[in-house]
């Protein structure tokens, strides 16, 4: 992976604090939290590297809402969410995205399994993924028929997504300094040995 500019580095740590921050304390994500990272994502990505720079920032964002935007619809997350990890994919690209993404997404896994095991709620967790599975599988939206699989229902276990992305981005910027162990090289690594 291409390295990262400081600038860069420094703007997504900004980025992802002031958003867990106000994960944290109002369980929501500003939307002019989420349009300062687009903006600057784009802003520095364009003044570092012209119009191919501005051109990995759109990549990055348009990744990260491809992938993210089914989350939100199927009710899995708030919109805050896909918006900031659109801003973190239009500062750093659509490779650098994707690792973040892998990072928090097992962060993520973790967290719940153990927030699921304090609350005696494990069973009906792992309970509620086969079903989300099921449901997914034959094409229908899991919150229809499980109200627990809605973010937005106060039956629901959730935890503020946007802390978990800005761990996710701390693993991703302390892999960075790792060198030949870095992050990437785990990634890689793994998906070979899968194919």
């Amino acid at each position: 992976m291409p390295s990262v500019p400081v600038v860069i580095r420094v703007g997504l740590v900004l980025l992802v604090v002031a958003a867990a921050i106000y994960d944290l304390r109002f369980r929501r994500i500003p939307n002019w939290v989420n349009v300062s990272g687009i903006i600057l994502g784009f802003g520095l990505n364009a003044l570092l590297f012209q119009l191919s720079g501005t051109a990995k920032a759109g990549e990055g964002m348009l990744l990260a809402m491809a992938v993210y935007l089914p989350l939100y619809l199927l009710r899995g997350m708030g919109a805050g969410d896909v918006k900031l990890m659109a801003a973190i994919g239009a500062l750093v690209g659509p490779g650098n995205w994707f690792q973040i993404f892998i990072a928090t997404a097992l962060l993520g896994g973790a967290a719940a399994g153990f927030f699921a095991l304090i609350k005696g709620r494990l069973t009906d967790t792992l309970c509620n993924l086969y079903f989300l599975l099921k449901d997914l599988i034959c094409l229908r939206a899991p919150y229809r028929t499980n109200p627990q699989l809605d973010f937005r229902s106060a039956a629901s276990l959730s935890l503020p997504h946007g802390v978990l992305i800005a761990l996710g981005s701390c693993v991703f910027l302390a892999s960075l300094f790792a060198g030949d162990k870095g992050l990437s090289v785990i990634i890689s690594k793994f998906f070979t040995g899968i194919f």
